[in-house]
């Protein structure tokens, strides 16, 4: 009787045994399974956490190269900019002196303008003084023009000499003698005496000539003779000769070669003023 009663309660032990046992497995796969998870989790985080460390220190070097970058950036920028401040006082200073150079030849200039107006002025101020000194003389035996800032007395041959003379006639000497005493009182102008003939030769043995060159010049001489013993200055006068090279016409009618015959007295007022200014720049 015992023995089938103790056979279910031991029955019943050996079910409740087998039943925990069930139990316990269950929970330990359940364990592993969620241990493998958490092993794949641990994986994963370990590999986004070795991807997060590898993208910090790509940044950080970028970072870096950035720094690095705008470190240089600042020193180019501050180079530059005392290059510049460097190259802009020097331009200022450039400036300045070109300014002052400009100015300083915009006086030159005017006081340039200024001698040349007044030279102006007298050139034609001695045009006017010879004109009347030279009134009643034929306009066809003498002239006085302004040519090149310069003042021309022309004097035909037939008022001053005979054919293949060098001797002045006494209404030459009288026009000259007139001429060198209006001179007198301009001592700043220089006067040169050309000679000048046609474009025929002279005679075959002529006096002391061989050709027109020394006619020519053996004229202009004699003309200063008279010029200086009026009493003008000779360190002021100085003759020349042209002989037949610088026509006013070059025609070889009768008519231009008496044109050609002539004696020009050239007078210049002096430019030294003019020439030291020259002479500055």
């Amino acid at each position: 009787m015992k023995t089938k009663i103790l056979t279910p309660v031991f029955a019943a032990f050996i079910t409740l045994g087998l039943l925990g046992s069930c139990v316990s497995t269950k929970k330990y796969e359940a364990a592993l399974a969620e241990n493998r998870s958490l092993v794949v989790l641990q994986d994963e985080l370990n590999r986004q956490k070795a991807e997060l460390e590898a993208e910090q220190a790509r940044l950080q070097t970028e970072r870096d190269r950035l720094t690095q970058e705008k470190a240089d950036l600042a020193k180019e920028k501050a180079s530059t900019e005392a290059s510049l401040r460097t190259n802009l006082s020097n331009k200022n200073q450039q400036v300045d002196q070109l300014s002052a150079d400009l100015k300083a030849r915009e006086a030159r200039l005017a006081e340039m303008q200024r001698i040349l107006d007044e030279k102006d002025r007298a050139v034609n101020n001695l045009r006017q003084v010879v004109s009347n000194a030279l009134l009643g003389f034929k306009a066809s035996d003498l002239s006085v023009d302004v040519r090149n800032g310069k003042v021309y007395v022309s004097l035909s041959n037939q008022l001053l000499f005979k054919s293949g003379s060098t001797k002045v006639d006494d209404q030459g000497k009288e026009a000259l003698r007139k001429l060198a005493s209006a001179l007198q009182n301009q001592p700043d102008v220089n006067v040169l005496v050309e000679g000048h003939t046609d474009d025929v030769p002279i005679s075959r043995g002529t006096a002391g000539m061989q050709d027109n060159w020394d006619l020519s010049v053996l004229r202009a001489t004699e003309i200063t003779r008279i010029l200086t013993d009026a009493g003008l200055s000779p360190q002021r006068v100085t003759p020349s000769g042209r002989s037949k090279y610088v026509p006013v016409d070059p025609a070889t009618s009768a008519e231009a070669r008496q044109k050609n015959r002539r004696t020009e007295i050239i007078l210049t007022p002096k430019l030294d003023e003019l020439f030291q200014i020259l002479e500055q720049n």
